[in-house]
């Protein structure tokens, strides 16, 4: 008897748990437009529609995250190769409190904007599972690549799909 309530009682959450992934933003997609405030104070919010008609890299990071510590200056390293191609770079920090990512940014400069999302709004919208998670967003809006974690091997990819959008 026991073992049937319990499967009952799983149905729900499984259910919810399988129609999560549904909702998140995929590869083909349009990307959601968002504003967010700088994480430096005095500078303009960032909104993504701002950027139409560039090839945009969204990474969604936090300074607690270890593999956002080894993938952020390797964006900014693509930043700098591309941006007279038409590439952006948008570091969106999730830290709350924000003085956590201006800590992590005061040891490793960015020169890409740096928009704060500490209530976590934007990486919702986007229905970001873990960090880092990043996507790649061509001129026309469309997501091309979602990629999440990162792991040795990663930029070869991501510089591949960025090539690759903005030869289009």
């Amino acid at each position: 008897m026991k073992s049937a309530i319990r499967k009952l009682l799983l149905v729900p959450v499984v259910l919810l748990v399988a129609a999560v992934p549904a909702l998140a933003v995929e590869e083909g997609d349009r990307a959601p437009d968002f504003t967010l405030p700088s994480i430096h104070e005095g500078r303009p919010d960032i909104s993504l529609s701002s950027l139409a008609g560039k090839v945009v890299y969204i990474d969604f990071w936090a300074s607690w995250c270890a593999p956002c510590l080894t993938s952020l200056p390797l964006y900014n390293d693509l930043y700098h190769r591309y941006r007279d191609q038409g590439l952006e770079v948008l570091g969106i920090t999730v830290d709350d409190p924000i003085e956590d990512g201006l800590e992590f940014l005061a040891d490793t400069p960015l020169d890409f904007p740096i928009p704060a999302d500490p209530e976590g709004e934007v990486m919702d919208l986007y229905t970001v599972f873990g960090m880092p998670t990043s996507y790649l967003i061509g001129r026309d809006g469309e997501v091309r690549l979602v990629h999440m974690g990162f792991r040795d091997g990663d930029i070869e990819e991501i510089e591949n799909a960025i090539l690759e959008a903005l030869d289009e």
